[in-house]
This record gives structure tokens, sequence and C-alpha cells, in this order.
């Protein structure tokens, strides 16, 4: 039996394996980098132990001082978590040397599917060879060989963008996951992504476990997943099923593991068998009623499982909560999260708490919130209402983004593939700005001023405040007087420091308001507070160019330099940040007359990257934000 277990992993992901060791009696033990010694899974934690040396970004990679910090800390089973280094063999191998209990499949089923074309090859799928790629086998998806997540990927659909897609792609997988080895496969446009949950023991039964849609994605990452894939005739989850447990047999596997496919119309393709649990599994134990983490662990203890798996109840849907700004091209975002509450009865997994920093070291995901009912309607509302109502106070996130992809009528239809975003993108990213918020967030503010009588005996002028929301500035007005607070064409019923009630024709609309400094929530509305003069030494001049996010320079484009000219949308330079890099483009046509920065430095969010003179005069410049595109489209 086990005792006492570490993760090697981070934030939710060893939050959540940690929940199920509680339930189970089992003492934990975090691992950490220097950036995450204060994080939320090493505080819930019953013991942490530092990973020394590294950089924050590869520390979790280290498996020779993970399995040091298992030993030292008496540890007596390794659990790898969901990404990392739960797909490498070696560490699997390092785990079971030390004497330790591996929480996963055997070394060798790990070594047989770690690699996606060894994985094709198994299953019998030649994928395509880079240099034979035709204008008939457009478009094509240049992916990583090693890892997930979406990094390392690339769709190609002109020949003479392939070369760059490699070159792009390569970069990015040996970064994040230290293997540059990409290979090309066809690309199904419509196609859906579908995936068979997978559990095995060491007595030789496999279940498999109903089907999850991950469609919509984003740089083939997936942000909504839901259990069962809709749609699916009987015949085609029959088949979903047999393959997979095929998968399974040909590598003995043993633990929790999934098989993804790219669905079209009634046919299934084959993609890969991650050797791990998936971010998305709550879905699937939401609908069997399980605890897919608590199996796991049963069966690296050696206990059999039942000859048939449990059945399946209604229909669960997750979203993902990144800290992004989609209107962005989803760009990273960092800092302080003020505030994370979800209400309602749903599911929160999170490596967050109120008041922890969102650093550029790791991926931006803040939570996945779950929501499970009897019918596939019933949960995508209850979700969205969740969503909707949730606090998330702190950098951009991708909330709008999640609520308004819920209520779409192409997702509630089951009508959804893999283009979602490509075609929604704008719709669903169009700021749509609650023009009664600033004059909530500045009552709020103002009930102090009248419990002290702030009202005049005479006429005055009307208070004034300003505040920066959706990109724009917007100006209120209001007055004290003897009978309180008053608006122009609105009532105020009530006006306290974290409520606001206004009647707007009639209706009264409540608005709960939280303040953090200069930034201002008033509802799912984020505002900033602004001075009433502007100081002039934070303006930049037109055509500057400020980082978007917190990151390192990795590249400037070649003969990049003060003087030179360059067109309107052509990259300058990219950052990487959270393992994904990100182009900076000129925004119009002109000269480069400052690059105060270079390859390998660090910058913050609003460090002056570059300014390029417009050619034309300053005008097209004006109020234009910083362009950035993800490398993926180089």
């Amino acid at each position: 039996m086990i005792s006492t277990l570490l993760v090697a992993n981070r934030g939710e992901i060893a939050c959540r394996v940690f929940r199920t060791c509680r339930e189970l009696g089992i003492r934990t033990v975090a691992v950490h980098s220097d950036a995450d010694e204060g994080a939320l899974h090493t505080r819930v934690a019953d013991t942490a132990v530092r990973l020394p040396g590294a950089a924050p970004a590869d520390t979790y990679l280290r498996g020779d001082l993970i399995v040091k910090a298992a030993v030292a800390a008496g540890a007596d089973a390794v659990h790898p978590g969901y990404g990392f280094l739960s797909e490498n063999a070696d560490f699997a191998r390092a785990v079971l040397d030390a004497g330790l209990i591996w929480i996963g499949p055997p070394p060798e089923a790990i070594e047989a599917m770690a690699s996606k074309t060894r994985a094709k090859d198994l299953m019998g799928i030649a994928p395509l060879a880079t240099e034979n790629v035709t204008e008939a086998d457009l478009p094509v998806l240049v992916k990583a060989a090693a890892g997930g997540g979406g990094r390392g990927m690339r769709i190609v659909r002109r020949a003479e963008e392939l070369d760059a897609a490699l070159r792009a792609a390569r970069a990015e997988a040996a970064s994040a996951f230290g293997d540059g080895e990409v290979f090309v496969e066809p690309y199904l446009e419509g196609g859906r992504h579908v995936e068979v949950q997978v559990l095995a023991d060491t007595h030789g039964t496999v279940w498999t476990l109903g089907t999850r849609d991950c469609s919509l994605q984003r740089r083939h990452q997936k942000v909504i997943e839901e259990a069962p894939a809709p749609g699916l005739s009987e015949r085609l989850e029959e088949e979903l099923s047999a393959l997979a447990i095929r998968a399974a047999r040909a590598v003995d596997y043993v633990g929790a593991g999934t098989v993804e496919f790219l669905v079209a119309g009634d046919r299934a393709h084959f993609l890969e068998m991650n050797t791990r649990l998936q971010v998305e599994h709550p879905v699937t134990e939401a609908v069997f009623g399980i605890d897919l983490v608590a199996e796991q662990i049963r069966v690296a203890e050696g206990h059999a499982l039942a000859s048939d798996p449990p059945s399946a109840h209604g229909h669960a849907v997750e979203a993902r909560l990144y800290a992004e700004d989609p209107a962005a091209d989803w760009a990273p975002q960092t800092g302080t999260l003020h505030r994370l509450a979800v209400p309602g009865d749903v599911r929160l997994d999170t490596g967050y708490d109120d008041g922890d920093t969102i650093g550029v070291h790791y991926d931006p995901m803040l939570a996945k919130v779950i929501a499970h009912a009897p019918t596939r309607a019933e949960a995508l509302r209850a979700l969205a209402g969740a969503l909707d109502r949730a606090a998330v106070h702190g950098p951009a996130t991708n909330r709008d983004l999640l609520v308004r992809s819920l209520r779409h009528e192409e997702f509630t239809s089951g009508r959804m593939d893999t283009g979602f975003y490509d075609r929604h993108l704008p719709e669903l990213t169009t700021p749509a700005p609650d023009p009664c918020a600033p004059l909530a967030a500045a009552l709020s503010q103002a009930h102090k001023a009248s419990r002290f009588g702030g009202w005049r005996n005479v006429p005055s002028q009307p208070q004034l405040k300003r505040y920066a929301m959706a990109g724009e500035e917007h100006e209120v007005r209001y007055r004290h007087t003897r009978e309180g607070l008053e608006a122009d064409g609105v009532r105020v019923v009530h006006a306290a420091p974290d409520l606001v009630v206004l009647e707007v024709d009639g209706v009264q609309r409540k608005f709960e308001v939280a303040r953090y400094g200069d930034e201002v929530y008033v509802g799912a509305s984020a505002l900033r507070a602004l001075p009433r003069f502007l100081d002039p030494t934070a303006q930049h001049a037109p055509g500057s160019l400020l980082a978007p996010m917190p990151g390192t320079v990795v590249r400037v484009a070649d003969g990049l330099a003060v003087g030179a000219a360059v067109q309107a949308g052509q990259p300058l330079l990219w950052l990487e940040a959270m393992k994904m890099q990100h182009k900076i483009t000129a925004p119009a046509t002109g000269t480069v007359t400052d690059l105060p920065v270079t390859v390998g430095q660090q910058v913050t969010v609003g460090r002056l990257l570059a300014v390029v003179q417009p050619t034309q005069g300053r005008e097209e410049l004006r109020d234009q934000p910083p362009t950035t595109r993800s490398q993926k489209e180089s």
C-alpha cells in the first residue's frame, strides 16, 4: 500500500492529485522551482522539496532531481501528473530503479507510444515524408513527434509555407520538450477531435470509458471539452472503443491513458495515444462517477479492475480558464490574481488562490471549470452561467470567450469542429462593455463623501470620474444632493463600496464592485481608474511597439536595425513566453527609428521594443496598439 506520494509536476495538476491522496489517507510531497516556492501546490502538500539549479521553465523536466527529492522526502510512489515527465520512459525507469512505485504505464509502453511517428507505425499508419509533400497533399499539419499541448504544431495550406513551418515547429518543440523532431500528416478541414479514455490493470482487463469531444481549440490546444462526444453514431462509438483497446493491448498498457482521433463524418483517423491522464479527465469522471486518480493508484498497487466499467450518466462539459487575451492572438497575461470565485454547482480545479501571482514561466491556465447535468443542454447552460457570474479579478482572461462559445448556436447544436475559432473568433472577442459599469464604479466610491455631507446647498458642477474599459476611455458625472447620489438617466437605489444598485428605464440592476488600487471590477467588467491629469512622461512616440507580455527576445529579423525600412505587417522580432513564441510586426510602412532590445534580453510588459516612424505621417498610428501574432503564422 502506498503511504507517501510525490507528484512530479506543479500547479493545478499537482493540486488535483493531492486532493485524491488526502481522501485516500496518503501523505503528499510537492516539488517546486524557485519561482514556485510559494505556489498553491507547495502550500497544500504535506511536504515540499526545492529542485535546485535549473531555470524555472526547465526545473520540472529534471527527472534526476525529482527522484532524489522523492527519496529524500521518504515517498514510496511517484505520480507524474499530466505532462512534463509523464510520458518520459527514462524517468519511469529511474523511479522504478530507485525502488519507488510508478503511477503510470510500463516504460516500454511509454516508449512505444511516446513518439507519435512510432505510434502510427504501431497502428499501421505511415506519416507523410516532409520532403515528399505536394500540392495534392495540402493542407497538412506539421506536428511535434514528442510532447503535446499544441506546441510544435503548424497548419500548412500553401507549399511555399512548408519550410518556414517546419523550422518554427522544430524550434518550438525543442524549447518545449527538448526534442525537435517533427512530422507531417494530412489535415482534415472540418474534422472533430474525439478521444477515448482507457484504463487498464496488470491482470489483463482494459476499460474504455466513453468518448470526449475536444474540438474547440486554440493553437491546437484544447479550450472546451465534453463527454460524451455529441452526435456520434453507435457504430462509430464502437469502432473508436475497439481501436482504443487495440492500441492499449498492442503495448501491454497499464493505468490511465487516452487514445485520440480525428473524426470526419462517420470516419475515424488515429492520431496518437497519450500515455498519461489528460487535463480533460474530469468530464469522464463526472459522467462515470469515478475518480481516475484513485483508480491509477489502485492499479499501481496491484488491484484488479472489475470486469466491466461503471455505467455512464448524463453529460459533462469543461472549460479551461486561461490568463490570456484572445483578441490579441491569445497573448498570455501575467500579474496578480486578486480573486477567483465561481458560483453554482460546478467543479473548480485550480492551482491558484486569491492573491497569487501568475508568472511568465509556465502555461497560463488558471483553472478548469466543470459542469455535469442530465443533458448536454443543461450542462452547457450551467457552465456558461457559472462562468458569466464568476469573479475573475486580475490579468485579462478568456472568460468572456468561453461564455460566448458555450452559448454559440454552432456549439450548442453540436455542429462544431476544430476550425470553430478560425471562423468565429472576431465575433466572440468583440468587446461588449456594460455602459453602466463606469457609473457603478464611481458611485461605489462616492458613497464615502455622501456619508460625510458631500452635498452642497447651492448648485455646483457634477463630480467627474474617468475610467478605461475595453480599450476606451469613459467619463461619468454624478452629484451629491439632499436625497443622496444623483446621476443623469438613472436612479441610484443603493451605493456602497461592494454593491451598487441602479434603476435604468424602470429596471433595477445590481452591480458587485471590487477595487484593487486603480483596478476596478464591476460584475464581469474590468476597469482602470484614470487620473484627472495625464502624466506626459508616460506617453510613447507614435509607432512605439511595446511588449504585450513579459518574456525573452528570442529572435530579431535579419538585417533589422535603426534606419531600416519596413513594410506594414512585416515581422520585426519574436518574444518567447510560457513556452510559446509570439511575433511582433510593424504597425505601418516606415522606418525603424529605435530598436532598444537584443536577442536573449528579458523584457517586462510595456517595455519599448521598437519604434517605427510611418512613411505617410503619424495619423495612421494614432491610438494603434502594438501588433502581435503567434509565430505559428510565420
